[in-house]
């Protein structure tokens, strides 16, 4: 059920609230093999710095190692395009789910080690992301 989304982005509805769309994308990340390095509090962030409000959205940084590993020793640059982003915010009323897309990343580097992990990569995020919003 993709809504249109931009080619950069895998993004769905969640029918849980945010905190329970926050805690099941962890738990199905996890299944999937990934950690969360990093967890970013965009919106409290942005209120604390600025003054600013902004829709409640967490960013967290999902980390597969063996993948990582994979794509690092094939080219070690890529790891200015790491972790994988999987962010969960509100628009409007409605929860959502987006996530970097892996394989429009892979396009940027030209190695096949680099498109197999892409793909990889993207089957355990659309999984995950489908363990949450359609269980």
């Amino acid at each position: 059920m993709d809504n249109a989304m931009p080619h950069y982005a895998i993004v769905f509805p969640s029918p849980l609230s945010f905190d329970d769309t926050v805690a099941a994308i962890r738990t199905a990340l996890a299944a999937e093999s990934f950690g969360i390095l990093c967890e970013i509090d965009v919106s409290g962030t942005l209120h604390k710095k600025l003054g600013a409000e902004y829709p409640k959205t967490v960013i967290l940084g999902a980390c597969n190692p063996p993948l990582a590993l994979r794509a690092l020793t094939a080219v070690p640059d890529i790891a200015t395009l790491l972790p994988c982003n999987v962010v969960v915010r509100m628009n409007g009323a409605q929860v959502e789910i987006a996530a970097i897309n892996p394989i429009m990343m892979a396009t940027m580097i030209a190695s096949p080690e680099v498109e197999a992990v892409a793909k990889e990569a993207d089957e355990r995020i659309r999984r995950a992301i489908q363990a949450v919003v359609a269980p």
